[in-house]
């Protein structure tokens, strides 16, 4: 016999109480003699011995009633041979985890993985016992409780499951043991079991992590655990990027995106159309011929700007089982003109280089609203910056303070800034005035040129730190031999804080070239080596056009062109602080969410903490403010719905005691099984409350046959003496 609360047994001591309140009331009777005493002597000898029979018996029933009761409320449990005869119920605690990542959804429509999941809860529920306690959560994204310790009520719990669907999120699968221990551990039940019902994807479940074992190994120890696997084919189709790789986004223009289909089977796929909408409306379509079995195609979408203004883009393939990851979104802030100063510190030289790169055009042909002017640096006070887009310095000496602050508003109202070191540049006057605002201008304290060398004397070539930067996208085209050619000599040492991150390093030193921090609603690009050739020969190389336009194009972009996945934060930066108290986020489903504003790194934002759906969101200001785009997309490492098959799983968790039921047969079969132990608490309540009603109506009626007799006539001395005279 186990119990559920066995420190509840010590209130069994209270049997104490009704025993010394009989051995009391027997040692306090009174004895008062009196003249007639001796003729009722011989009645009250035979009368005391059944008073004390009556007391005896009301002493048993109250001990036996409040051994039961205690017994009752300890829950007490059966198991083996003993709960075979002895009564009770086969009862339990029971937790369901329901995997509802995006995965789940694939399938036919009547027959997805998440349909037969609910079909495996059904089966569940019909071994639950009414009013057992029962929990229910959906595992994905930031996993949801449906129900949580809840008694359970056949009707109220399907309906609860008709409002369960899946998300297009992930699973994070190391936090499930500790969601349904957390479950378990809150539910008071003599018997608790665990139940995971997921689709067994091979990229989880093929080598779980220690983190998900030890985490596992907790929940063992609270509950029975049981795996209900649900696996399904793994043919899909994913489109896992889309990007702006060349083009200019203002008015009139063309921009290039690349779209990659991914094919997450292990058939190989034919004809797979791609296309191309822009504010919905078709403009591009692609066939790609075949995708081989677990490989990725790219083609190329060319989308003509009209107009300007925030422009929703989606790329997308259909006749697929799993709708999901079928589309990818981006947003595009086209501009009426895009307008680059490059200011030179040198004689010209740097300033004629930049401008080259950012003119080149492969066809020759010039872009009369793409404008380029280069000026020496001290012209810069007298320029307007508020009708630039990209601001360039190239080895540019020293700037005031005036200018620094001047600059560093320039970037945080969303523009964009690039710097260049060079043998000009006073790294000690530009660390100062960097710093001299709310944020540093620069991504990085500037230190002394070192040599960026071999040992050999040979420049270092280029390594892309992050090659999924849109700005390393269009170097991917460039061959390998090309791409090395590009030599850097010297550089300047950088301080990088944890607030910049580095784009473009040095192969084999991993010294960063190219830096970028976020200030306000723009973005700074700082170079450590020079745009000139005394460096490098960067601007000699097919890199540097390529490179300078695609910066150019970031740069005069906006922060909402920059894609988002669900479970992301959505921020809107303010410039300075601003009127309204709150900003507002339109969901994709027409949901209106209210985020207040706040300070965060010296600069005012309103982040809405995780977006849970796939779509364009819309962030404003205030209520009345126009929106502005976000593009949220679903994270395609889900696409790979590969599942691990049975005798997969069974060696994987062969040391786990996990329960696996592929099957609802199997499934019925083990619950059954793990039901051996039985809970009699109801009836020793129940036999606790019959005693103690018995008890107290025994004692209500001795009590009224003593009232009775105390109230009839006792015959007198008297009256007995005068009988015997006669």
């Amino acid at each position: 016999m186990t119990f559920l609360h066995p420190l509840i047994l010590l209130a069994g001591l209270g049997i104490s109480l009704p025993i010394l309140a009989h051995l009391l009331n027997r040692h306090q009777v009174k004895h008062t003699p009196w003249a007639a005493m001796q003729f009722l002597n011989r009645n009250v000898r035979v009368r005391s011995r059944q008073i004390r029979l009556r007391d005896l018996l009301l002493l048993l029933l109250r001990c036996a009633a409040l051994l039961l009761l205690v017994l009752a409320l300890a829950r007490p449990a059966w198991q083996g041979s003993v709960a075979s005869w002895f009564p009770g119920e086969s009862r339990s605690g029971v937790v369901i985890g329901l995997d509802a990542s995006f995965s789940m959804a694939h399938g036919d429509k009547d027959q997805t993985r998440f349909r037969r999941a609910l079909d495996q809860v059904e089966v569940i529920t019909e071994n639950i016992q009414q009013g057992d306690p029962v929990s229910l959560i959906l595992l994905g994204g930031e996993n949801k409780i449906l129900t949580r310790n809840m008694a359970f009520d056949r009707d109220r719990f399907r309906e609860l499951l008709e409002t369960a669907k899946t998300v297009p999120a992930g699973l994070d699968l190391d936090r499930v043991p500790s969601q349904l221990k957390e479950l378990a551990d809150d539910m008071e039940a003599p018997n608790k079991e665990a139940y995971f019902i997921t689709d067994v994807q091979a990229r989880d479940w093929d080598q779980s992590s220690t983190k998900f074992q030890s985490a596992l190994a907790d929940l063992r120890e609270s509950a029975q655990v049981f795996l209900v696997p649900v696996p399904g084919v793994e043919a899909n189709l994913a489109i896992t990027e889309l990007d702006l790789v060349s083009g200019v986004l203002r008015k009139g223009a063309v921009g290039r995106y690349q779209a990659t289909v991914q094919n997450c089977g292990a058939d190989p796929v034919t004809n797979v159309e791609v296309q191309c909408r822009v504010e919905g409306v078709q403009i591009d379509t692609k066939t790609i011929p075949l995708i081989a079995a677990g490989a990725s195609e790219t083609v190329s979408l060319f989308v003509p700007f009209h107009n300007s203004g925030a422009t929703r883009i989606t790329a997308e393939i259909t006749g697929d089982l799993l709708p999901t990851d079928n589309v990818r979104r981006v947003v595009a802030v086209v501009r009426d003109r895009v307008s680059v100063l490059c200011v030179d510190g040198t004689d010209g030289t740097a300033g004629r280089l930049v401008m080259a790169a950012l003119l080149a055009r492969s066809d020759g042909s010039t872009d009369e609203n793409f404008q380029v002017k280069s000026i020496p640096w001290l012209s810069l006070p007298s320029e307007p910056l508020e009708e630039i887009d990209v601001v360039i310095l190239a080895d540019v000496p020293e700037i005031t303070e005036e200018q620094a602050k001047q600059l560093s508003r320039y970037v945080r109202q969303g523009n964009g800034l690039v710097w260049f070191a060079g043998k000009n540049v006073k790294a000690n006057v530009w660390n100062e005035r960097s710093a001299s605002g709310i944020q540093p201008l620069l991504p990085a304290k500037l230190g002394l040129p070192v040599d960026a060398s071999t040992g050999k004397g040979a420049g270092r070539p280029l390594d892309p730190a992050l090659p999924d930067h849109p700005v390393c996208l269009p170097l991917r085209s460039l061959p390998e031999d090309l791409f090395s050619e590009t030599r850097f000599l010297t550089r300047l040492d950088a301080d990088t804080p944890s607030s910049s991150f580095p784009i473009l390093k040095l192969a084999g030193s991993g010294n960063p070239i190219l830096l970028e921090h976020t200030l306000g609603r723009g973005h700074v690009f700082m170079f450590t080596t020079s745009a000139g050739t005394t460096w490098n020969n960067m601007a000699l190389t097919p890199v540097f056009p390529m490179l300078m336009q695609q910066i150019v194009t970031y740069l005069a972009g906006r922060e909402f062109e920059q894609s988002q996945t669900v479970g992301d934060s959505l921020s809107l930066a303010y410039v300075e602080q601003p009127d309204a108290s709150d900003a507002v986020f339109d969901s994709p489903s027409d949901e209106t969410i209210t985020v207040p504003v706040r300070e965060h790194r010296k600069q005012f934002v309103a982040l809405l903490e995780n977006a849970r759906e796939a779509g364009f969101y819309e962030a404003r200001v205030s209520v009345q403010a126009p929106g502005l785009p976000i593009a949220v997309n679903v994270d395609s490492r889900e696409s790979n719905v590969a599942s691990l098959t049975t005798p997969q799983l069974n060696k994987n968790l062969d040391s786990t005691s996990i329960i696996i039921a592929p099957s609802e047969t199997e499934l019925a079969s083990a619950i059954e099984a793990n039901r051996a132990r039985k809970s009699s608490w109801r009836q020793f309540m129940f036999i606790g409350l019959m005693l103690l009603i018995a008890e107290s109506l025994f004692a209500d009626r001795l009590r009224k046959r003593k009232q009775t007799k105390g109230q009839s006539p006792v015959p007198s001395a008297n009256s007995n003496s005068g009988g015997q005279d006669d």
